[in-house]
């Protein structure tokens, strides 16, 4: 294809799909260099009691039964995504981190962590005496969803001298109300805390 990549893969859950199914797009060549990760039905060609000769890409790579119905989901995710105005819903996802960030650098001890200029819709804070743990303990307690830790990210978390931070991700369906109950939300936490 156009990109010349080796590998691509990506995950359903990512774009509005089931989770546990993705796609694994490879060159032929390299997949059938690849060991089959699973054994089962339809992987093989032949088997004897001293050794096995693996089917053809793709299938010597699909033992089992395949997650049929989250393979639909899929379909239907990636339909519902070609189908968006990605220019309108990026412009609204600008819009909400501008929103969120500018309300939340208004609380004392508040840091946003990332501040690249066309960063995507997450934010990233940590609060001064608040560990990010109990942030998103108490974010939770009012129902506020967010998550917490150092986000398979430990040595940016080493590099900043941090044990994690708090993250609010924004999406398609994110609403300026959301926004602003995640901004209140905080500000009762660090009164809380203080």
């Amino acid at each position: 294809g156009q990109l010349d990549v080796d590998f691509l893969v990506f995950s359903a859950h990512k774009m509005f799909g089931p989770t546990g199914v993705g796609v694994l797009f490879g060159k032929s060549g390299l997949l059938e260099q690849m060991t089959p990760p699973a054994f089962g039905g339809d992987m093989i060609r032949t088997v004897t009691y001293q050794e096995a000769e693996f089917a053809n890409v793709p299938r010597r790579l699909e033992a089992g039964t395949p997650n049929i119905a989250g393979v639909i989901g899929l379909g239907a995710a990636v339909g519902f995504v070609a189908g968006l105005d990605r220019q309108a819903a990026l412009q609204k996802l600008k819009e909400l981190t501008a929103r969120a960030t500018d309300q939340l650098l208004e609380i004392p001890g508040l840091s946003i962590v990332g501040t690249a200029a066309e960063k995507a819709a997450i934010l990233s804070f940590t609060v001064e005496g608040v560990h990010p743990h109990d942030m998103a303990t108490a974010l939770g307690a009012s129902q506020i969803a967010v998550r917490s830790g150092h986000h398979c990210t430990q040595p940016v978390m080493d590099y900043w001298g941090i044990p994690g931070t708090t993250r609010a991700s924004m999406s398609i369906y994110t609403t300026d109300a959301e926004v602003d109950r995640l901004v209140e939300g905080v500000s009762e936490a660090v009164n809380f805390f203080a």
